[in-house]
């Protein structure tokens, strides 16, 4: 099975993170769906700082965008509290 990847939104001007956008297996399928996100985007977003980027995940591929969001940043939070 494909490692599953994360699609996540953030403000690059503003550090502000949009959330989990969405869960894909495979790291291909994942750079696809951010170049589409990329190539879908409304210019005042852009202009704004609205970006995309990937990682890996060990969420399932097609989890809930804010259930992937919930748990991405409580895993974030605890890895912070680690630290």
């Amino acid at each position: 099975m494909s490692q599953p990847f994360a699609i996540i939104q953030y403000n690059c001007r503003t550090y502000e993170s949009g959330g989990v956008v969405a869960v894909v297996p495979g790291k291909a399928a994942a750079q696809e769906l951010l170049q589409s996100l990329e190539r879908g985007q409304n210019e005042e977003d852009r202009y704004a700082g609205w970006r995309y980027f990937i990682e890996q995940s060990d969420l399932a591929p097609g989890t809930d965008a804010q259930q992937a969001t919930k748990l991405r940043q409580m895993r974030l939070d605890r890895q912070d509290s680690e630290a």
